[in-house]
């Protein structure tokens, strides 16, 4: 048996761009941008050259009412955005530092009554 190598990728990037109809009781990352600001961290991602991320659109995570939202792994840090600003943060401090960014991280337990 091989010995274990470590993940492929130092951060893997997965961002919630679900859509549901207008009016959902649950709401949707699309809705909040979701696709735009994805688009945005992909770019600004390769643009910085930071290595071994990866960007993905993920289908619904199922935090929709904290939403947009993404998770990080292999930490499995969830963070909830809303600007561009927001992603630059998550992005110099999450990803690039290795620290978190606290004022945007959601909690396991955390609804949006929280």
């Amino acid at each position: 048996m091989a010995e274990d190598e470590g993940p492929f990728y130092q951060s893997h990037v997965f961002v919630c761009t679900n859509e549901r109809p207008p009016g959902h009781r649950r709401g949707c990352c699309a809705s909040g941008g979701a696709e735009k600001l994805r688009n945005y961290l992909k770019a600004r991602t390769k643009e910085l050259g930071v290595p071994a991320t990866r960007i993905n659109n993920a289908g619904c995570l199922d935090r929709c009412e904290l939403g947009p939202c993404l998770v990080i792994y292999p930490e499995g840090t969830w963070y909830s955005y809303r600007t561009t600003e927001d992603l630059d943060e998550i992005l110099q401090i999450h990803i690039i530092r290795g620290a978190r960014v606290e004022r945007l991280r959601l909690k396991p337990d955390q609804d949006a009554s929280s």
